[in-house]
């Protein structure tokens, strides 16, 4: 995994601005928290990507547990945090007032360990099915997992809603799925 350029750059100060757009005031506290603690993560990283990146080769076989903690709040370079971090706002904003900010708070804790366990599951299966280690020593980063589980509890909670994606309305129900085939095309990795 290379790494990323560090510093103040378009996609943060982007970020920053859509951030103070929609004003800290109307950004509820577990959202406004989360958007922090990844700010403040790509500003001042624990440690390189190399060594936070979430594998089946770094996690399961040299058990190293504690990337499931880390992989999710760390960002490849700034467009990938500001895609993660804007997606992260509006669904935050909808669901912590939905759900109140202990339940939310909880479940951002549980998604952020569970689709690690999930990635490397299927990073697994990929081995066993395709016959092909080179799987195993796959290694991501992001809190777009996290997002794609919100996205899919905020369309339970919403049903029959109409988003856009690139300006095209969908169906709520589908639009998830797009979003994620969007961000695969343009943040591969």
């Amino acid at each position: 995994m290379e790494r990323r350029q560090r510093g103040v750059s378009a996609g943060l100060l982007l970020l920053l601005y859509q951030i103070s757009q929609v004003g800290l005031q109307n950004i509820p506290s577990v959202t406004l928290g989360v958007l922090v603690l990844n700010i403040f993560l790509f500003l001042s990283p624990l440690r390189p990507l190399s060594e936070v990146c979430l594998s089946v080769n770094e996690a399961v076989h040299r058990k190293n547990w504690q990337r499931l903690l880390l992989a999710p709040f760390h960002h490849a370079d700034d467009w990938h945090l500001y895609y993660n971090m804007i997606s992260m706002l509006w669904k935050g904003i909808m669901l912590e007032r939905k759900l109140k900010s202990i339940w939310f708070a909880y479940i951002i804790a549980v998604f952020s360990v569970l689709i690690g366990v999930v990635y490397m599951v299927l990073e697994v299966l990929l081995v066993i099915i395709l016959d092909d280690p080179s799987y195993e020593m796959n290694c991501g980063v992001g809190f777009s997992g996290v997002l794609f589980a919100l996205k899919v509890l905020n369309n339970h909670y919403n049903p029959g809603r109409v988003s856009s994606v690139f300006g095209l309305p969908i169906s709520s129900k589908y639009a998830c799925w797009v979003e994620l085939v969007a961000i695969h095309l343009i943040s591969p990795g």
